[in-house]
């Protein structure tokens, strides 16, 4: 008996082994969203334990893993973007990408691989005249900014701030608005509407680096983060500028470097007891006096400056979100306790449906429709949460852009009106498929 007791004592607990498997398995649905030739168990584990001095080392030969380089290619292509300085689109990368990606390894092995410049290219902002810098790496970079964040990533996440939204797995916009409506209908009405002017292009880089340099101390991860800043940008007009600051927006990497540089800011403002909600560098402090919105203001004003950033003057105020005026927050208005789309983004589907309902337009109602119902739906699926005055307008001024075509083609002027509401009934749109938003948020709420 005492013999059996003893080989019992020494043979491997069963029910260990089962507790174990149970852990790695609740470890790897934790963390479903991460490169799984990446992070393999074992780098799970050590993720959630935490690595001897809090830092990773030895972290390049998962970049230029093929398996990691061969998702990163998948990646880039199913995002499309235009093509970089090289002029190399997405498809000639995929056409190409055995020996693409053969190369780039062989380079991050080696030690040689260089990014090139971005391209800079300047895109409208939305209700104004100026203009906002993007800029655009070559494909190859992009795969292997891809690459890389699989590997950074998971090392971030598992340190940044309940509250900070932007770019992170399993959250979004959406997730931030909640957010907002809640801490607003508990009461959180003193608003600090922040704006971080011009932030990506401010972002200082010893800053940044040093902020990667807490989590990660391999030299050659760190070194082609500092090439990726420091490799300029291309401008068709005026040729290769540096870029001394900054990290720009259209990078792959760029997001990721952004919520690592505000961090710091997050917790800091929840150390201090402060409701932020954040989405890259958008962000609001909710309150619950004037009093502690301006302390929070002024706490935002002070880690800015020591930060080498800056809170536009003009645009960074504090506002009581129950009475007139309220803020705007990712494309919403919030005000006297209900949102709606802000003005601008009312424009922009004004605009994207003029683009493809012109008065001078040959193709067919049905085609039309067809066009404008996938910009409609989307809409829709984004603001479906606003005010219900909000549809109805929109659904007559759609219906005012159709029947003003038709006019058109009746050999009339102006826009459709007076005896065109009865030549060409609501039912007659809705018969060809029209998307209604008055009609679909109806139907939501009547489901819930």
């Amino acid at each position: 008996m005492k013999a059996r007791d003893a080989q019992q004592a020494d043979r491997p607990a069963t029910v260990s082994a089962r507790t174990g498997a149970k852990q790695a398995g609740e470890i790897r649905s934790r963390w479903e969203w991460v490169e799984a030739s990446v992070w393999t168990e074992p780098m799970l584990t050590a993720l959630e334990r935490g690595v001897k001095g809090g830092k990773w080392f030895a972290l390049i030969d998962k970049v230029w893993n093929e398996s990691n380089l061969y998702a990163a290619s998948l990646r880039v292509v199913g995002n499309a973007g235009s093509a970089g300085i090289d002029g190399q689109s997405v498809r000639d990368h995929w056409q190409q990408r055995c020996q693409e990606l053969e190369t780039l390894g062989r380079e991050l092995r080696a030690g040689s691989y260089q990014p090139r410049p971005a391209k800079r290219v300047w895109i409208p902002k939305p209700g104004r005249t100026e203009k906002r810098p993007l800029g655009i790496p070559i494909v190859r970079d992009r795969v292997a900014q891809t690459a890389l964040c699989n590997v950074m990533e998971p090392i971030f996440e598992r340190e940044f701030a309940e509250h900070s939204y932007g770019f992170r797995p399993g959250r979004g916009c959406r997730d931030a608005l909640r957010r907002v409506t809640e801490l607003l209908d508990r009461g959180y009405v003193h608003v600090v509407d922040a704006d971080i002017q011009g932030f990506f292009d401010a972002i200082d880089h010893e800053v940044l680096m040093s902020r990667v340099g807490e989590k990660i101390a391999d030299g050659r991860v760190l070194g082609m983060i500092e090439g990726y800043l420091k490799a300029g940008v291309m401008d068709t007009l005026k040729g290769w500028g540096p870029t001394e600051r900054g990290t720009p927006q259209g990078a792959v990497i760029s997001p990721l470097l952004a919520n690592i540089y505000l961090n710091p800011l997050d917790h800091l403002m929840a150390a201090q007891g402060y409701e932020m909600v954040r989405y890259a560098d958008d962000l609001v402090v909710l309150c619950q006096s004037q009093e502690q919105a301006e302390r929070a203001k002024n706490q935002l004003t002070e880690w800015m400056e020591a930060n080498g950033l800056t809170l536009h003057p003009e645009k960074t105020r504090v506002v009581d979100a129950s009475q007139r005026g309220g803020f705007d927050f990712l494309g919403y208005h919030f005000e006297r306790g209900y949102h709606w789309p802000r003005q601008k983004s009312l424009d922009k589907l004004k605009d994207a449906i003029r683009r493809s309902a012109r008065r001078a337009n040959g193709k067919s109602m049905e085609m039309i429709i067809a066009k404008i119902n996938p910009k409609l739906k989307g809409w829709y699926g984004y603001f479906k949460h606003s005010h219900r005055t909000t549809f109805r307008p929109l659904d007559e001024w759609v219906r005012m852009r159709l029947r003003s075509i038709l006019r058109k083609r009746s050999r009339r002027r102006g826009r459709g009106r007076g005896a065109d509401h009865r030549r060409w009934p609501n039912a007659y749109f809705g018969a060809l498929g029209l998307f209604s938003l008055e009609a679909a948020h109806a139907k939501a709420c009547q489901s819930h």
